[in-house]
């Protein structure tokens, strides 16, 4: 049972602080947590708008373990509904596709349109269109839950009244400064599949610049003093600005470039390549021990890039990601010595935007914490 003292060591003060406690990432009762907590509270990142492109796209997701469906309208907006028939509770979509003018279910035929009003209830009340006394079809449509869609990103919040979207990114917007979103478009996507390890460490190792020059040595030359870490509310990350002679010499298939890593509590993640170059993870917890991850790559509209230079930007970004995941497996497998209890130790210098993540997990599940 989690209790108020799990978090004790964490909040200890001295110049090297520790980190979460193993705990964190090992237990499916503190992923329960997270769900009830932070992933109720905070904007989520759920799907890529480009992936839904006809009215009657209809696509499921998981956020904070409970199934929802993002489905576009004949005005070609994008809407987030719980994922569960108003009749018996069975799951509507359980693969991506498109519904057309109706969203059936498969069970006894309810059917909703594309702004989730319920349209049909055959047989309910007896008869074909017979009702029983009392029902309405206004009163059992879908229940919706708030969306919002920035470029092609759509986020979805599972709070009674959320923080404002534009509250929510404009941390984020501030800085990505003069790059504007607007202007990248989608070229190729990377699904890993599951990666055996807790979400936490995922982003963790986004945020951090301290490993990079160790565990991508062979994939970028950039120093590890060239970089300079990130807090800026919940935008969290690290970034390397070049001077103009070094960006003009750099390799565009490497990672020696002017770059911005950039996260919004709890799981967005947006990386900026200069020039042109941009790249978007999609993180769903499986279980304490395991992610699904997926990227999308993006290119300035303006650039112009060949079929075969994007498969190298996949297979680059493929092959780093391959050995960030190594880490985090081991990270994960590390989490589970007695060692891990205490939460290992942070670089009160390159690690603590690291250790602002985790004090925003803390923060939130704190108080659902037993006194």
């Amino acid at each position: 049972m989690l209790n108020r003292f799990l978090l004790k060591d964490f909040d200890q003060q001295a110049a090297v602080l520790r980190g979460l406690p193993s705990i964190a990432y090992t237990s499916d009762e503190f992923l329960n947590l997270e769900y009830q907590t932070l992933f109720r509270s905070y904007w989520v990142f759920a799907g890529f708008a480009h992936e839904m492109v006809d009215a009657g796209d209809v696509k499921p997701v998981e956020v904070a373990g409970l199934p929802l469906l993002l489905l576009r309208d004949a005005k070609h907006r994008v809407s987030a509904f719980h994922n569960v028939c108003r009749h018996r509770n069975l799951k509507l979509v359980d693969a991506p596709g498109n519904c057309g003018k109706l969203l059936r279910c498969p069970y006894h035929s309810w059917s909703y349109d594309l702004c989730g009003a319920l349209r049909n209830a055959p047989y309910f009340g007896g008869g074909l269109r017979e009702l029983p006394p009392g029902f309405s079809y206004e009163d059992n449509g879908l229940v919706p839950v708030h969306c919002e869609v920035w470029h092609d990103w759509i986020f979805v919040n599972l709070a009674v009244e959320p923080m404002p979207f534009e509250e929510f990114i404009a941390p984020l917007k501030k800085m990505l400064g003069d790059n504007r979103v607007e202007d990248y478009v989608p070229r190729t996507s990377i699904d890993f599949g599951e990666v055996a390890c807790n979400w936490k460490l995922l982003m963790e190792n986004f945020i951090e610049p301290y490993h990079v020059q160790f565990v991508h040595r062979t994939t970028t030359r950039q120093p590890l003093e060239d970089h300079q870490t990130l807090i800026e509310g919940h935008c969290l990350g690290s970034m390397v600005e070049l001077d103009a002679a070094q960006q003009a010499a750099a390799d565009l298939n490497a990672l020696g470039v002017t770059s911005h890593y950039l996260t919004l509590f709890p799981s967005f993640i947006l990386g900026t390549y200069q020039p042109d170059q941009m790249g978007v993870y999609l993180h769903q917890p499986v279980d304490a021990g395991h992610t699904r991850q997926r990227r999308v790559i993006y290119t300035h509209r303006d650039a112009d890039y060949s079929d075969a230079q994007i498969q190298q930007l996949h297979d680059l970004w493929h092959s780093v990601h391959l050995e960030d995941h190594e880490m985090c497996l081991r990270l994960q497998q590390g989490r589970h010595s007695p060692l891990a209890q205490d939460g290992g130790l942070l670089s009160p210098h390159w690690e603590n935007s690291v250790r602002r993540f985790q004090e925003l997990v803390a923060d939130a599940v704190r108080p659902a914490l037993i006194q």
